[in-house]
């Protein structure tokens, strides 16, 4: 299993949630309850309803991804505190909105990227410090980026 460190508050909930969808192995954590659930549970959240989770987490990819995607309506209850407000979240697809909201009102949302890697595709978290990573892993995929680009030259030449 891969992991990605994210120091910033709510990215690594939200990045943990956008992979579970791994494009790589086609493997879908929430395609089963069981999975999802354990998913929840290992993050101390309640599942909620699994299809709505997918339907969440497919739209925070694509919005990720730089791709307008409606998000489904979710009720996110929001707990007033002295001099501030606290979103609240019990599901998976609550916990990972409110983390997305937390991180667009930071100005860090656009720090959570997608893989260049089209055979890829894995959520990471951009600690860059120009915010320029276009590869979860340059060891691998960007590598094999490389690779490909190299030898489409060497295939034109």
């Amino acid at each position: 299993m891969r992991t990605n460190a994210t120091p910033e508050l709510g990215a690594d909930l939200l990045v943990s949630f956008l992979n579970t969808l791994d494009v790589e192995e086609d493997v879908d954590q929430l395609a089963d309850d069981a999975v999802a659930a354990r998913w929840a549970a290992e993050n101390g959240l309640e599942p909620g309803d699994r299809a709505e989770a997918q339907r969440v987490r497919d739209a925070l990819r694509a919005i990720v991804a730089g791709e307008e995607a409606p998000l489904p309506s979710l009720a996110l209850p929001v707990a007033p505190q002295p001099g501030s407000v606290a979103l609240t979240a019990r599901t998976a697809a609550e916990a990972a909105v409110a983390s997305a909201v937390v991180l667009g009102i930071q100005g860090k949302l656009g720090r959570v990227k997608l893989c260049g890697g089209e055979d890829c595709r894995w959520a990471f978290y951009d600690a860059s410090r120009n915010g320029s990573r276009q590869w979860c892993s340059m060891e691998v995929c960007g590598n094999r980026q490389k690779a490909r680009t190299y030898r489409a030259k060497e295939k034109d030449a």
